[in-house]
C-alpha cells in the first residue's frame, strides 16, 4: 500500500508530461522549436511530439495579416500638411527568420509601415497623393517589401485609405480647379474658332473660283432669313452683284 501512495505522483507527473508532449498544429500553423535553447527545426502541421523541458515550441501563424496603418503627418514636397492612413496585407514566409530575427515581427512591421509611409509619401506632391494612388502603393509596397524580406516577411499590397486635407486647402484646390475648368473651356472655345476660321477660309476659296457661286450663296441666305418671322431685315448687298446684274441686263 506505501509503495502504491509513493509512486502515484510520479505516474500522475509522468501523464502530465507525456501529455504536454503531444502538440496539434492546424494546417495554417508552424511550429519553431529550439533544443535546449539553440534552433532546431520547424515543424508543422499536424501531430507534432516535443520532449519536455528539452524542447520548447513557438507557433507561428502563416495566414495573411490585415494591418491597419494609424493616421500620419506627412509634409509633401510642395510643403502641404495631411494625414494618411493606409492598409498593409503581408504573411510570414520564413517562420524561422519570424520568430529568431525580430522580436515582435508584427510590432515591427507596423512600425516600418509608419515611417515607410511618411518617408515615401514626403518625396512627392499632394497632386500625386490624390491622382497616382496606385503608383504610390507599388512604391511603398516595393520598400516595405525588401525591408522584411530579412524577417522571412512577403508585403503582398499596400492600399493608401485616406488623403485628409485640412479645410483652408480644400478651399485653395477647389479654385485651382475652377481656374483650370475655365483655362481649358477658353482653349476649347479658341480653337473652335481657329477651326471655323479655317473653313471659313476654305469656304470662300472655293466660292471665289466662280463668279456666280457668291451670288447663290446670297440668294441662299435670303430664303433662308425670308422663312424667319421677323418684321425687318436688313441684308448687305455686294457690288459684286449689282455688277452680274448690269451686265446681264446690257446684254
Amino acid at each position: 500500500m506505501g509503495f502504491t501512495l509513493t509512486f502515484a505522483p510520479l505516474l500522475v507527473l509522468l501523464v502530465v508530461l507525456l501529455a504536454s508532449a503531444f502538440r496539434v498544429l492546424r494546417e495554417y500553423e508552424r511550429g519553431v522549436v529550439f533544443q535546449l535553447g539553440r534552433f532546431w527545426k520547424v515543424k508543422g502541421p499536424g501531430l507534432v511530439i516535443i520532449i519536455p523541458v528539452i524542447q520548447q515550441m513557438v507557433r507561428v501563424d502563416l495566414r495573411t495579416v490585415v494591418l491597419d496603418v494609424p493616421p500620419q503627418d506627412v509634409i509633401s514636397r510642395d510643403n502641404v500638411s495631411v494625414k494618411v492612413n493606409a492598409v498593409i496585407y503581408f504573411r510570414v514566409l520564413d517562420p524561422q527568420k519570424a520568430i529568431i530575427q525580430v522580436e515582435d515581427f508584427l510590432m515591427a512591421t507596423s512600425q516600418l509601415a509608419q515611417t515607410t509611409l511618411r518617408a515615401v509619401l514626403g518625396k512627392h506632391e499632394l497632386d500625386e497623393m490624390l491622382a497616382e494612388r496606385e503608383r504610390l502603393n507599388a512604391d511603398i509596397q516595393q520598400v516595405l517589401d525588401a525591408q522584411t524580406d530579412a524577417w522571412g516577411i512577403k508585403v503582398a499590397n499596400v492600399e493608401i485609405k485616406h488623403v485628409d486635407i485640412n479645410e483652408s486647402m480644400v478651399r485653395a484646390i477647389a479654385r485651382q480647379a475652377e481656374a483650370e475648368r475655365e483655362r481649358r473651356a477658353k482653349v476649347i472655345h479658341a480653337e473652335g474658332e481657329l477651326q471655323a476660321s479655317e473653313k471659313l477660309m476654305q469656304a470662300a476659296e472655293v466660292l471665289g473660283r466662280q463668279s456666280g457661286a457668291m451670288q447663290l450663296r446670297y440668294m441662299q441666305t435670303l430664303t433662308g432669313i425670308a422663312g424667319d418671322k421677323s418684321s425687318t431685315i436688313v441684308f448687305p448687298l455686294p457690288v459684286d452683284l449689282l455688277q452680274g446684274l448690269t451686265e446681264k441686263s446690257k446684254t
